[in-house]
C-alpha cells in the first residue's frame, strides 16, 4: 500500500512539473485543418445543376412547362420505341415459328435431292454402259445385217430375180 502511494505522489509530482515548466513546442499557436464537409459540395453542385439549366429570368412556371413538354417528348419516344420493340418481338417470334415448321421439310428434301442425285449418277453410268456395249457391237450388227441382207439377194436369186447391181453395192462394201 506504502509503494501505491509513493507511486501516486511521485505521478503528482511530475505532473505538476511538467505543467509548471511547460512544454516549449506547445506554446505555439496550433492549426486545426478540418477536412472539407462532402455533403456541402454536394448541395452546392446540385444547386448549381439546377440554376446553370434554367436561363437567368426565366420563372419557375416556365420552366415547369419547358420540362413538361420534354417529359411529353420524351414519353412519346419511349412509347414508340416499346412498341417498335413489341413488334419486333412478335415478328421474331413468327420466324421462330416458321423456322420450326420449315426445318424438317428442308431436310426432306436435302434427303430427296441427295437420293435423286444418287439414281442420275446410277443411271448416267447404265447410259455410259449401254453406250459402250452398243458402240461396241456396232460392227457385229453391220455384220449381221450384210448376212441377212445376202440372204435376201439369194432368196430373190432362187425365185428368179436378178440382182447385178445388189451384188456390185454388196461388194463394194
Amino acid at each position: 500500500m506504502q509503494t501505491n502511494k509513493k507511486c501516486f505522489s511521485f505521478l503528482i509530482l511530475s505532473a505538476l512539473t511538467f505543467l509548471l515548466a511547460g512544454c516549449p513546442a506547445l506554446q505555439e499557436p496550433i492549426e486545426v485543418v478540418l477536412k472539407p464537409d462532402s455533403t456541402k459540395r454536394q448541395s452546392n453542385a446540385m444547386s448549381k445543376r439546377f440554376q446553370d439549366v434554367a436561363p437567368r429570368g426565366q420563372t419557375a412556371v416556365d420552366s415547369a412547362i419547358e420540362l413538361s413538354k420534354k417529359n411529353t417528348e420524351l414519353f412519346e419516344r419511349m412509347t414508340a420505341l416499346r412498341q417498335a420493340n413489341q413488334e419486333l418481338t412478335d415478328e421474331n417470334r413468327q420466324l421462330k415459328d416458321r423456322i420450326v415448321v420449315l426445318e424438317p421439310e428442308l431436310k426432306q428434301v436435302k434427303k430427296e435431292l441427295n437420293e435423286a442425285n444418287d439414281l442420275l449418277i446410277e443411271m448416267r453410268i447404265e447410259l455410259n454402259n449401254w453406250k459402250t456395249d452398243i458402240l461396241g457391237f456396232r460392227s457385229e450388227l453391220r455384220d449381221a445385217d450384210k448376212a441377212q441382207l445376202e440372204a435376201l439377194l439369194r432368196v430373190l436369186e432362187v425365185l428368179g430375180g436378178e440382182v447385178k447391181e445388189a451384188e456390185d453395192e454388196v461388194s463394194q462394201e
